[in-house]
């Protein structure tokens, strides 16, 4: 019997069914995290590979465990996702049937006080998904100018009070460095009205999101991401890829969008000259939400949204 690892992996069958997967195929996880996706993709093998990909060593050392029955077809890669096509080729695959990716931040991070991402526990200010990487949240904080940092809590947090929060950090460090993660907490909370002070949402939560996202270069890691996976898959192979909160999924959604986009050339053109190929089809023209029955079970899968896409055989064919 599977240990329970209290992790329930969003919107799970929704990802099995759009990846349609094939005993013999080849996947990648490139969000591995604590390997529940992996975990569904490796028991569907038997003569397959998963390849599952995580910057966070501590999430590896857990899916070693976890997946240790299915190790013959799992291969455990530290790397950042967006290196994905640059890994399959160090490791021998030429394309895979199909790649997923999940979005949101792990739970271990977020429980781990040690990690610096969460605004109810005291740590140092750290945030770094990859331990060895060199910018810390203690950096951003305490050396980004206040424009930048107003940039950055306004663009990743949709922080409205941004101008005033990074004001208030600014003026604070002036007379001692910012450590930790209730310092902030503080910092941010003297800085917000009374009203904003009301809400149920915790003052901090888009502010820490915001840190957390310039920290990581998460939003930059998109794009090479979606592009390295697109030219990754074989003709059919799948793509899905869930966000949780409208800036990546803003992103994800135009890069598909702009993917599956054949011939720019103007109407008036008798034939192409753009020789622009779609690389994808839409799976799926609206994304993919969690039902009633696994927000029941999950409401962290409220804000979930899954899009799909399948890679084409990109031939070019001249207008008719």
């Amino acid at each position: 019997m599977e240990k329970d690892y209290g992790h329930r992996p969003v919107l799970l069958h929704e990802c099995m069914e759009a990846l349609a997967i094939r005993p013999e195929g080849v996947y990648v996880d490139g969000t591995l995290g604590r390997a529940g996706h992996s975990l569904a993709i490796a028991q569907r093998l038997t003569t397959g590979r998963l390849i599952a990909l995580d910057r966070d060593e501590t999430a590896l050392a857990a899916a070693r465990e976890r997946l240790a029955a299915y190790r013959d077809r799992v291969t455990l890669v530290h790397s950042n996702f967006s290196q994905v096509r640059q890994v399959l080729s160090s490791l021998g695959v030429d394309r895979a049937d199909g790649m997923l990716f999940d979005l949101g931040v792990s739970s271990p991070q977020l429980d781990e006080a040690a990690r610096g991402f969460s605004y109810q526990q005291d740590a140092p200010l750290d945030m770094r998904m990859d331990a060895s990487a060199a910018l810390t949240a203690r950096e951003v904080v305490n050396t980004y100018s206040e424009e930048e940092l107003r940039r950055i809590l306004f663009d990743y947090g949709e922080e409205r009070y941004a101008p005033r929060i990074a004001r208030a950090i600014v003026a604070s460090r002036q007379a001692r460095r910012i450590e930790t993660t209730l310092e902030l907490v503080e910092i941010i909370r003297s800085a917000m009205p009374a009203k904003a002070l009301r809400e149920k949402q915790h003052p901090a939560k888009r502010s820490f999101q915001a840190i957390r996202i310039a920290v990581n270069d998460e939003l930059g890691e998109l794009t090479p991401m979606l592009r390295g996976a697109v030219e990754s898959l074989r003709p059919g192979g799948r793509l899905a890829v869930i966000t949780f909160h409208s800036l990546e999924d803003r992103i994800v959604k135009q890069e598909l969008r702009e993917m599956a986009t054949g011939c720019t050339c103007p109407p008036e053109f008798p034939v192409c000259v753009c020789g622009k190929k779609p690389q994808v089809h839409l799976v799926n023209r609206k994304p993919v939400t969690a039902s009633a029955e696994e927000l029941q079970e999950n409401p962290r899968a409220r804000s979930a949204k899954l899009r799909v896409a399948e890679r084409t055989e990109a031939a070019f064919s001249p207008r008719p």
